[in-house]
């Protein structure tokens, strides 16, 4: 008898467990995610299109008495997380040196797609010419002063629109999160200021940033 007691206690046990483990909510296992940053290199494409642009600058820099060496180019279709931000030596026709920067937060909208406007305190982005101006220590440290050379970013100067850096750009890419925004000026890593800075010391000439989409 006692035999037969201490098997059905048994069962009994073995049901209770099995329920209470199929019971049991599932329990989510969060994966570490490691984000791996390699030194960026133009796609063919955004290549074609840079070098498209440096192309059509090249007579307008000659006829208007800028530096013809390089020039600054910011092709803001490509997302902020990539760098966008591209030095382009006009004499070998390559691309010497790019980083990451900034676009407006008056730029963003719902969609992946950015609007752009030449409006006080609209902190979006403006596209088109603009000559680097005199370097100055501003809030942010060191920086220089855009001068809009087109109608679509007439109002850069009384904007404040400058050429900066800030900590929260970071050094390489962090695809597929965006960056940090600003009030429409073109913000760098800090790194990547100094090496702006070497081409527009040694420049003979105005140096020329283009920012277009």
């Amino acid at each position: 008898m006692k035999i037969l007691l201490y098997g059905v206690a048994a069962i009994a046990a073995i049901g209770i467990f099995v329920y209470a483990s199929s019971s049991k909510p599932a329990v989510a296992v969060k994966k570490e995610i490691v984000k791996t940053f390699t030194k960026e290199k133009p796609t063919p494409n955004s290549f074609a299109k840079v070098k498209k642009y440096a192309a059509n600058i090249k007579p307008y820099l000659k006829g208007n008495n800028y530096c013809e060496e390089y020039c600054f180019l910011i092709d803001m279709k490509i997302p902020s997380s990539k760098k966008r931000f591209f030095v382009y030596d006009l004499t070998k026709d390559t691309i010497a040196a790019a980083g990451l920067v900034t676009h407006g937060g008056g730029s963003e909208t719902n969609s992946e797609s950015l609007k752009f406007n030449n409006i006080s305190g609209g902190n979006a982005t403006s596209l088109g010419k603009y000559k680097l101006g005199v370097e100055y220590s501003g809030t942010f440290g060191m920086a220089f002063k855009l001068h809009g050379l087109d109608a679509s970013n007439s109002k850069a100067f009384e904007r404040f629109v400058v050429l900066h850096s800030h900590s929260c750009v970071p050094t390489d890419d962090v695809d597929p999160s965006p960056i940090c925004t600003s009030l429409g000026c073109p913000t760098v890593n800090p790194s990547f200021l100094p090496t702006l800075k070497n081409y527009i010391d040694k420049a003979d000439k105005p140096v020329v940033l283009w920012i277009f989409y």
